[in-house]
């Protein structure tokens, strides 16, 4: 399960002393526990490895915005604490696949569901994030189905 993987980890980061890796895996962890909390509020179970994987790829992406906003505005020193950050939480995720599978997959989707239009991409979607959670860009694998229900 995930969540003892970054138990475990943080307390091997806590003993090596590496604070950029402890702050990045205490960050995960309450986002974990947000998410938890909103759960519980909503009458839902504790966040499941699906959901922390997605968590994980929002975290990344969120990242990535910070450190292009600091290159722009010549803060280089956040920028690379941030991409850091990102090669940390990126040890979680599953191996992603390759772009040209990626296509492959998203075509073999678009096949099998029937999809004929724009109007079926949220279909193809739902389809590829819940067959490849944390596998694979969602942003480019969207860009990918627009143009093959063109």
């Amino acid at each position: 399960m995930l969540r003892d993987q970054f138990s475990e980890k943080l307390k091997d980061a806590i003993r090596a002393k590496d604070t950029l890796r402890m702050a990045t895996l205490r960050l995960i962890q309450a986002a974990i526990k947000d998410r938890d909390i909103a759960n519980r509020g909503q009458g839902k179970d504790p966040v499941s490895d699906e959901e922390i994987l997605g968590i994980l790829i929002k975290m990344i992406k969120q990242r990535e915005d910070s450190a292009k906003i600091y290159e722009e505005n010549a803060r280089l020193e956040l920028a690379q604490q941030e991409r850091e950050e990102i090669t940390v939480i990126k040890e979680f995720l599953p191996a992603q696949v390759p772009e040209d599978e990626m296509r492959e997959l998203c075509a073999s989707v678009v096949s099998e569901t029937g999809a004929h239009g724009l109007r079926d991409m949220g279909k193809c979607m739902n389809v590829l994030k819940e067959r490849y959670p944390g596998q694979m860009d969602f942003g480019k694998a969207s860009s990918v189905v627009k143009g093959l229900l063109r």
